[in-house]
């Protein structure tokens, strides 16, 4: 791979130290990085040294015993260092006007990839990437080349995917609002598309006719099991705006039979449940409901076509690093492994933050220190119209200095929008911080860039994919020029 050297700057070379995972113990000269959740203290001395009564601390994550992101870790100068390249470079390198900027690692990716491959092992299986997560064209191609189909949901997806070298056949169309050209390019494109709803099934139908082909549906059921997570990221009950009723399964039956098998095909059936699950025992739940189903639409003989089981994504993060104990693919397949051999299908999951959710980060630059009242702010160039997630869902994210820092003390970390909800992160533990200097948002790499706006009339970040110990930028951000382009040939 090429690597991207702007004018005057060198790419840095393999800087990981001998166990970079792991933080020395007194006399470090890493920079303290200790998470401390509002109202509580801070974990390390201000030396950056463990505090005596504390457990052993880490690098990146504290104070748990392993870095979940080794890739991501610091040199013996105190560093952040991506693989093989400083963060500190790429901002040099970069320059003010690309800040801040999103940094993906590639070598992370392609763990987090493996990982889900060697737990299917020996399973018939689909690791379907799901595009919302991330829609870099670097990352879709790379995650193609590894042997992933995707999981879309709309139409620019499909293009983005087809673009990546995808194959459509094994592709699943989501959403509960495809429109119908959409659906006519899923069509064409082979895709498994899920049928969502009454009118989404007519629509699917209309679109098989137009274009001469049959449409390949999966049903996506509701299981009514609670996945345990925010209201905004749970899809599978009762009451969700997606997929339909488990007690309405056999009208769709019967209307996917009466369409005939030139326009419908009932392939598989579907249920997500939401995301950040942080149980494996809700997709076990999950999947003794969904093959229930299969068996009922088998024993009416009403599925010759029947093969996929879609137990869709969802699998959390370890976004707080405290060390907590989350699930891995492994124990997630291993838990329903059983019952996958035993119905003889073809297994789709739709990973998306548990792929690139850890391999990348939102890198700013530090624009001043105030103090108001018995708050302490740093305010950086980073905000929520970058990174919203916080704003959004109150949502927890791991704030890391860049580099060295002074005396530690506890911070919010806010931004520049004229927002009160404009925060990254509150009651943070860090080095102080020079003007200029970086923090990292960790763990951005899924439903970040993806969801940033223009709001303030900010623009979209830059983002730049590391490998090994080369670096280049894999989409541009945009310029005051790119927010106008809509006025062009306009009286205005």
């Amino acid at each position: 791979m090429a690597a991207f050297v702007p004018p005057g700057a060198a790419l840095a070379s393999s800087l990981a130290a001998p166990d970079a995972r792991r933080l020395r113990a007194a006399g470090s000269r890493r920079p303290a990085v200790a998470a401390a959740r509002p109202g509580g203290g801070a974990r390390l001395s201000p030396t950056g040294a463990p505090s005596p009564s504390a457990p052993p601390t880490m690098v990146v994550a504290v104070p748990t015993a392993v870095n979940p992101t080794p890739t991501f870790h610091y040199d013996d100068a105190g560093y952040m260092v991506v693989e093989g390249v400083r963060v500190r470079d790429m901002q040099d390198a970069l320059g003010e006007e690309a800040s801040p900027f999103y940094v993906y690692s590639k070598a992370q990716i392609s763990a987090n990839y493996e990982a889900y491959r060697a737990a299917l092992d020996g399973v018939d299986a689909i690791i379907g990437y799901a595009i919302k997560a991330n829609n870099n064209k670097a990352v879709v191609k790379h995650l193609a080349g590894l042997g992933a189909g995707a999981v879309l949901v709309s139409g620019a997806e499909l293009r983005l995917a087809m673009e990546a070298g995808m194959d459509t056949s094994r592709t699943v169309f989501n959403g509960n609002g495809k429109t119908p050209a959409e659906l006519r390019a899923a069509v064409r494109s082979r895709c498994l598309i899920n049928v969502d709803s009454e009118f989404d099934a007519a629509h699917i139908a209309d679109a098989a006719r137009a274009e001469g082909l049959p449409a390949n549906v999966l049903i996506r059921i509701n299981p009514d099991v609670d996945p345990e997570v925010h209201a905004y990221v749970s899809t599978g009950l009762a009451n969700s705006k997606f997929g339909i009723r488990n007690s309405h399964l056999q009208w769709f039956l019967d209307y996917i039979r009466d369409a005939g098998d030139d326009v419908l095909r009932l392939a598989g059936v579907h249920s997500h449940l939401g995301s950040t699950i942080k149980k494996v025992s809700i997709f076990k739940d999950a999947a003794d409901i969904m093959l229930g189903f299969v068996n009922t639409i088998r024993e009416g003989g009403a599925a010759p076509h029947l093969r996929y089981l879609n137990i869709g994504g969802g699998l959390g993060i370890d976004y707080e690093r405290v060390g907590e104990e989350l699930p891995s693919p492994a124990d997630l397949i291993n838990t329903i492994r059983p019952q996958l051999l035993a119905g003889g299908l073809t297994v789709i999951m739709e990973p998306g933050r548990s792929l690139v959710g850890n391999a990348g980060a939102l890198v700013s630059r530090v624009i001043g220190v105030k103090t108001n009242g018995s708050t302490r702010f740093i305010v950086t160039d980073g905000s929520m119209s970058e990174l919203i997630r916080p704003a959004l869902y109150d949502a927890y994210m791991y704030i890391a200095a860049t580099e060295p820092g002074g005396e530690t003390g506890v911070f919010d970390v806010v931004g520049p929008v004229c927002e009160s909800s404009d925060f990254l992160g509150k009651g943070r533990s860090l080095p102080l911080p020079a003007e200029g200097s970086g923090l990292a948002v960790m763990d951005a790499g899924a439903y970040c860039h993806v969801m940033a706006s223009n709001y303030n009339m900010k623009r979209l970040p830059t983002e730049v994919l590391v490998d090994g110990d080369e670096w280049r930028i894999v989409r541009k951000g945009q310029t005051y020029e790119d927010l106008m382009l809509g006025y062009e040939g306009l009286d205005i």
